[in-house]
């Protein structure tokens, strides 16, 4: 069994801005219970953390983080929670805040909390084998790890959760933050800038993200957001293990929020539909189509394909329900969009969790045509309250949505290859088609209901990461 320490920015039920927070609440607890590798967690003390989380915590140590001439103070807390050990680092300067990012120091933060990482291991009440960092916030973390090489045979694995976010620094914040000889420049630097995301890339020892067609497509400069060279060049050492959910929060059967609890009754699900069409004013008939967007609204998610056509789709005997928010373009698209077509479409300029899974839970279709999407979690959700995606062939997306085949009978929905607003509007008119087809429809449905993507599978391909360590003698 392999000790594992996950250095994060973000965990739930903690703290919370996106998908990598759900990752790095629900891996570890599968880890774990496996009983194939101990997982302990390490994140920042967020002054945004509820307060009754912050009082369950325990003083572990005070320790000194040397940032460029200073030495900084931090205060490490730890809890556990669903049999796993949470360490907080906690620095007022640093973390006492409104929000979690977007300030002008953030890299700074991110070069003082991954260098508080390595600070903070004989604290930890183990000595872990591995460091498994994440994303651009944790990218120093590897290079820290192995120049300053705190533990013999110490380890690093880096999950790239979304390549387009680096945590880019001016090169002058070299001598400024990091404590580091010159010869370390060049593992940092990318572009005339230091660059996080290509820190870690450069320095661990292996690099995954999550999902083996996004490990493709970074590879690729169209997707590599210029790391591409340099992910071909550690193409042996990268791999793509998709992401699940925690089938147990996600689970219509259990769900609190929703109307009328389900595992595969149809007529459940129409209850759900009906109801969530009287709460959204729409005309209640549990018969017609029912398709919802539930999404970030900005340029990735595919939202200028969406402008083009849905007036269009709009012309059949559809409706459609949007919740979230995002950029201005697309909120007063849709605003407008549903003062046209106040029968057929619903919009929430907001992000309600209980609406969300009311959405889900109402859903025969839900549309997903990211330009690029690392892995999505929204579709995996939507397959498990029994709703059939319709995705853009991209990343995760591809990896988890199989195009259903009307002569074979396979597949778990729709999918289009191209970033085209007429291929998603084909995508969505042969959606329709199968609805109105008894047969078929009955069929996807089928398919829907074995779809799984619980963290199980997931789980072990990270153990089988980890074991390779091992295997391939590079303890020696």
């Amino acid at each position: 069994m392999k000790n594992v320490l996950f250095a994060a920015s973000e965990c739930t039920p903690f703290i919370k801005t996106g998908g990598l927070a759900d990752v790095i609440g629900s891996l570890p607890q599968e880890l774990n219970k496996s009983r194939k590798a101990h997982v302990k967690v390490i994140l920042p003390l967020y002054d945004e953390m509820p307060s009754h989380w912050q009082a369950q915590m325990e003083l572990t140590a005070t320790i000194n983080v040397p940032v460029g001439w200073r030495n900084q103070e931090a205060s490490l807390y730890t809890l556990e929670h669903n049999g796993v050990e949470y360490f907080f680092v906690s620095n007022d300067y640093y973390f006492t805040r409104k929000g979690v990012y977007g300030y002008y120091d953030d890299g700074e933060r991110f070069v003082f909390f991954s260098r508080a990482v390595i600070e903070a291991l004989p604290y930890l009440g183990f000595t872990p084998d591995i460091i498994h960092a994440h994303d651009w916030q944790t990218g120093l973390v590897p290079a820290f790890a192995k120049i300053i090489q705190p533990l013999e045979d110490l380890r690093t694995v880096f999950t790239i959760h979304n390549i387009k976010y680096q945590g880019m620094m001016p090169h002058q914040m070299f001598d400024e933050l990091f404590n580091l000889s010159i010869e370390h420049f060049g593992g940092l630097e990318w572009n005339g800038m230091l660059n996080c995301m290509k820190s870690g890339i450069f320095h661990a020892d292996k690099i995954t993200t999550v999902s083996p067609s996004y490990a493709e497509e970074i590879k690729d400069p169209f997707y590599g957001e210029g790391l591409h060279d340099l992910l071909n060049e550690r193409a042996t050492d990268l791999s793509g293990i998709i992401n699940g959910i925690d089938t147990n929060d996600y689970h219509p059967l259990k769900d609190p929020y929703i109307f009328s609890n389900y595992r595969h009754s149809r007529g459940k699900k129409k209850e759900n539909k009906e109801y969530l069409q009287e709460q959204l004013h729409l005309p209640v008939d549990g018969e017609k189509p029912f398709y919802t967007i539930i999404s970030r609204l900005v340029e990735q998610k595919g939202f200028h394909l969406v402008q083009r056509i849905l007036d269009e789709f709009l012309q059949e005997d559809v409706q459609v329900a949007v919740l979230g928010t995002g950029d201005g373009e697309f909120e007063e698209y849709f605003y407008h969009a549903q003062e046209r077509h106040p029968e057929k479409l619903a919009v929430r300029l907001t992000f309600d969790e209980k609406l969300a899974r009311q959405m889900y839970a109402a859903s025969d279709f839900f549309i997903m045509p990211s330009q690029f999407e690392p892995c999505g979690l929204s579709q995996l959700i939507a397959l498990q309250y029994k709703a059939v995606p319709i995705v853009r062939e991209t990343g995760g997306l591809r990896d988890t949505v199989e195009p259903f085949n009307e002569i074979t009978g396979e597949g778990n929905g729709f999918r289009f290859a191209n970033y085209n607003a007429h291929e998603l509007l084909d995508a969505l008119q042969n959606s329709l088609a199968i609805y109105h087809n008894p047969i078929q429809w009955i069929q996807l449905l089928k398919n829907v209901n074995k779809s799984q993507y619980s963290w199980k599978d997931s789980g072990a391909a990270y153990t089988e990461l980890y074991e390779a360590f091992e295997n391939a003698n590079i303890y020696s």
